[in-house]
């Protein structure tokens, strides 16, 4: 027989995540009828081709008989799609499964994707999605409800209780009270993200990392005091990675966090519009005044990521934005310039006047599945492979590391990569990478980059495990929760969405750089207002009211 979660665990998700509509949710999604159904029914002697009996936690996904699965991949240049790829031989040879991936270039990755799902011959399933990629396409009926088959994915669910990722996953769902898209999964938060500064004249200057950004501005006006001709930081990526990394200890979000712009609450528990916030303002007017004193390169939000790079390499800036792979790019192109001396290193996100936090969260890029392949005969056996291979410790490994003995050895608890083989500098004198001569390390199969906290940073240099662990004691904000809408209310609200987001984008450039004075913010909230604001704001915490709602009634019923 197929396993299936136990009642416990079953119990669990369900409370939390499964009641985001009125009605049939709870049947189709949990197994919540009178019967006892246990998720979605599956015909095996229809669409159980290859799938394996008695599969579960910590078992081993090997096909029945030889299977076939197709997939749309996206075909990154640094490591270009191989036909005879190590990863493609051993799952045939091994899990007698064959993957066909329909390729697409990384160029035009996300157009190419929205053309396949919506003209509903999309592949088995579609990597590279992030929550809220599927949203326009579930109301055309393209796409798998995957929750209704949680069932058939106990390495998933397991995580999700072990994990205590119920309120990420409440945030999936949607208004018919399902989730379309199987996320990677994070152990714990994962911090990428932050500033690095030139080591050497922090340290030539008795500098420690900044608790504050107040006294980060300070050590930018100490480094303009004592290199005049340096613009102290230049950004990259339009400001937008470090607004987003900001915005948390401002009380607020906005660049890449900014999403639809709704932030919640939970003093008020409601969600308000964070664009028109006095602690968005707040924000603006901190990264002004460093514009305004010369601090901040006032071309951070138009430059591109080469001019930024460029910059800090040649020593004309000495902060620029970063994650642990950026530090690499910058210390290649410092050898370019040959200036030895120059040292680097990343600093723990400051704190701000709201706290010293950062967002919560610890999913990642996934994948959807499209919702023919549940008429294939195969169906059971794609979901057993995805869930072994996505979220089983043997499958993360195995996506990450490659085969041991091949492309790896263990001592004691220590992975080490084969001397012939390189990632991320490891072996940096070997003639093979992992990920381009293999095809292992690929975001494709590898979305959360292991997803364990273990198999995360077993390939992580000291200093980005040392960055990573400064950032541990800060205060994790809560998941916002769910606000899912109907098809016709996503319609309204989309217009309006992107009306208001374009107009705060291009204030807020503006307010930073000096273009649009702070004194005018009142009259920039009333041209926000003239677009429909308020009637966003209302329909957005209508559908929260809902979702809540919901979730109350089936928590009633279980603990009845």
């Amino acid at each position: 027989m197929i396993t299936t979660p136990s009642a416990g665990q079953r119990r669990r998700l369900c409370s939390v995540t499964a009641a985001l509509a009125t009605g049939t949710l709870v049947l189709s999604a949990c197994g919540g009828t009178a019967e006892g159904d246990d998720g979605a029914e599956v015909d095996l002697e229809e669409v159980g081709v290859g799938a394996m009996e008695d599969y579960g936690v910590g078992d081993t996904f090997v096909a029945s008989e030889p299977v076939d699965f197709s997939l749309l991949y996206r075909d990154h240049p640094n490591y270009p799609l191989q036909a005879d790829w190590r990863f493609f031989t051993y799952l045939e040879e091994e899990h007698n499964v064959t993957l066909n991936p329909e390729n697409a270039p990384l160029s035009d990755w996300e157009e190419r994707r929205s053309l396949v799902i919506g003209a509903g011959d999309a592949p088995d399933f579609i990597p590279i999605v992030y929550p809220g990629d599927e949203t326009p396409f579930i109301a055309g009926g393209a796409l798998l409800p995957v929750s209704d088959y949680l069932d058939q994915m106990p390495h998933l669910t397991e995580k999700i209780e072990a994990w205590d990722l119920e309120e990420d996953f409440n945030a999936l769902y949607q208004e018919d009270g399902r989730f379309y898209i199987l996320p990677g999964i994070h152990e714990q938060p994962q911090h990428q993200y932050s500033l690095a500064v030139r080591g050497d004249i922090w340290d030539e200057l008795g500098y420690e990392d900044p608790e504050t950004w107040e006294e980060f501005a300070e050590q930018l006006r100490g480094v303009q005091e004592a290199y005049p001709e340096m613009v102290p930081y230049s950004d990259r990526w339009e400001l937008q990675a470090t607004l987003n990394l900001a915005s948390p200890n401002f009380g607020t979000s906005a660049g890449w966090g900014f999403g639809d712009g709704m932030y919640f609450d939970d003093d008020a528990d409601e969600f308000i519009y964070a664009g028109v916030t006095d602690e968005y303002r707040d924000l603006l007017e901190y990264f002004h005044g460093l514009v305004d004193e010369g601090l901040m390169d006032s071309e951070s939000m138009v430059q591109d990521d080469d001019q930024a790079i460029q910059k800090f390499a040649s020593g004309q800036s000495a902060v620029i934005g970063a994650n642990d792979q950026e530090l690499l790019t910058y210390r290649t192109s410092i050898e370019e310039v040959g200036d030895e001396d120059m040292d680097i290193r990343m600093i723990r996100v400051p704190a701000g006047p709201s706290g010293d936090s950062v967002a919560g969260g610890q999913l990642e890029s996934g994948l959807v599945i499209s919702s023919s392949a549940a008429e294939q005969d195969h169906f059971v056996a794609l979901l057993q492979f995805i869930d072994w291979l996505y979220y089983s410790d043997e499958g993360l490994e195995l996506a990450k590391w490659g085969v041991e003995g091949e492309t790896f050895e263990r001592d004691g608890e220590e992975r080490v990569l084969a001397d012939d083989i390189d990632i991320n500098g490891l072996n940096s004198d070997a003639d093979d990478e992992l990920n381009v001569d293999h095809g292992f390390h690929n975001g494709v199969f590898m979305p959360a980059h292991g997803s364990t906290t273990d198999l995360v940073q077993s390939m992580l240099r000291d200093e980005v495990v040392d960055f990573r662990e400064s950032m541990e004691d800060k205060e994790i904000l809560p998941v916002p929760p769910a606000r899912p809408l109907d098809e016709l209310e996503r319609e309204q609200a989309s217009l309006t969405e992107n009306a208001l987001s374009d107009s705060v984008d291009t204030a807020t450039a503006q307010f930073i750089l000096g273009q649009r004075d702070l004194d005018d913010w009142d009259a920039y909230v009333a041209e926000l207002e003239a677009q429909g604001l308020a009637d966003f704001v209302e329909l957005q915490n209508e559908a929260y009211q809902r979702a809540q709602e919901a979730i109350d009634g089936v928590e009633e019923e279980i603990d009845e």
